[in-house]
């Protein structure tokens, strides 16, 4: 494994530091409350910005619109942008445009993946059905018919399906596991809006009674490989998103604690404030640490096997944790309407349930290290 560097490059600080701009200029929170209350969320303003940046398909070859950045750029992109709580489809397009990437031919990366990278196409993966962690065991089917297949199931919990211009999906093909290419306008495809714990990541449930063509399956690589890998970077991206949204509760409660005065001094200056904080920022500094190490690893099999769990886990328990600790600073005013809080409480506990379960991830880690 070569050395890895837990730091930005001048580059990476460079990218940060333009996206930081972007997303202050572009992310309006009322506007984000606003999304907040309906069932199909998507802050058109900023995914068109990002998209404009090139920043929706850094991972993909640069013949398909992308900039063949390592992982760790990527990282960096979803860190700056947990800082916020936009409604836009980063991480479905980003697992959508990889799985089209590993798993298909050059006839189907041009036909998908340069509106992916440009942010003209949303894309999500439908690989989840009743639970959170049967990913690799769909029930769902896919029949050969005529010159096509037939694809018959429901997939649930599928992340920005009714913003989503094509899902990748994942169906039980002769005992075996396919992956299909399945644009979201075809006859036979029926997305349901579903309730959300976060509604700035909106959740459907697709219903699915559709034949595709032979050149929608995709068959360049073994799909349960494919789907594992998506998997991995959708997981390792979130981490990040999640560690950019802790440190963002942290420094919000660390000003407030220094700007509310009560007996005549600033409630940071109380003993059980500092601790508090200090505790926040172990934990956002630990799962920094943790979620560039997983980026930096993610593709050394070995490593993944154990970072990306480990990633998962750490870092969905900090930004539960470091969210719910700012509402306390925050007291009273953190829980209404009007303030931001509730919103990112609400991203870290939704993160912490979507790609499967952090137990499902803890369970992961102990096979690999043998426990």
């Amino acid at each position: 494994m070569a050395e890895i560097t837990f730091g930005r490059s001048d580059e990476q600080a460079m990218l940060a530091s333009t996206l930081r701009d972007l997303l202050a200029s572009t992310v309006d929170m009322d506007r984000t409350r606003e999304l907040s209350l309906t069932t199909d969320a998507l802050d058109r303003p900023v995914w068109r910005a990002l998209g404009e940046l090139g920043l929706i398909g850094l991972h993909l070859p640069e013949a398909h619109g992308g900039a063949a950045s390592p992982f760790t750029d990527v990282a960096v992109v979803f860190e700056e942008t947990g800082r916020v709580v936009a409604a836009v489809p980063l991480l479905s397009t980003l697992m959508a445009s990889s799985a089209i990437h590993l798993g298909g031919s050059d006839a189907q990366h041009a036909a998908w993946l340069p509106d992916l990278a440009s942010g003209e196409a949303v894309g999500t993966c439908a690989f989840f059905e009743g639970r959170h962690d049967d990913a690799r065991t769909p029930a769902t089917t896919a029949a050969v018919e005529d010159d096509g297949y037939r694809i018959t199931g429901t997939k649930r919990f599928v992340p920005d399906a009714v913003n989503a211009d094509v899902f990748v999906v994942s169906a039980s093909l002769d005992g075996g596991l396919s992956l299909f290419v399945v644009p979201a306008g075809s006859a036979g495809v029926d997305v349901r809006a579903t309730s959300a714990l976060d509604p700035t990541r909106p959740l459907a449930e697709v219903v699915l009674d559709v034949v595709v063509s032979d050149e929608h399956r995709l068959a360049e690589a073994p799909a349960a490989g494919v789907l594992g890998t998506v998997l991995d970077r959708g997981i390792v991206a979130l981490a990040a998103e999640q560690v950019g949204g802790a440190d963002h509760c942290l420094r919000t409660a660390v000003e407030y604690a220094g700007s509310r005065y009560q007996f005549g001094r600033a409630i940071g200056s109380f003993q059980a404030i500092k601790h508090r904080c200090a505790d926040m920022l172990v934990a956002v500094e630990h799962a920094r640490s943790t979620a560039w190490h997983a980026a930096a690893t993610i593709d050394d099999a070995d490593e993944a096997a154990v970072m990306v769990p480990v990633a998962r886990s750490v870092c969905s328990d900090a930004f539960v944790r470091v969210a719910g600790d700012a509402i306390q600073v925050f007291g009273g005013i953190g829980f209404t309407w009007e303030h931001d809080a509730h919103l990112y409480f609400k991203r870290a506990k939704a993160d912490s349930l979507i790609l499967g379960s952090v137990g499902a991830s803890r369970d992961r880690l102990a096979a690999a290290i043998g426990a």
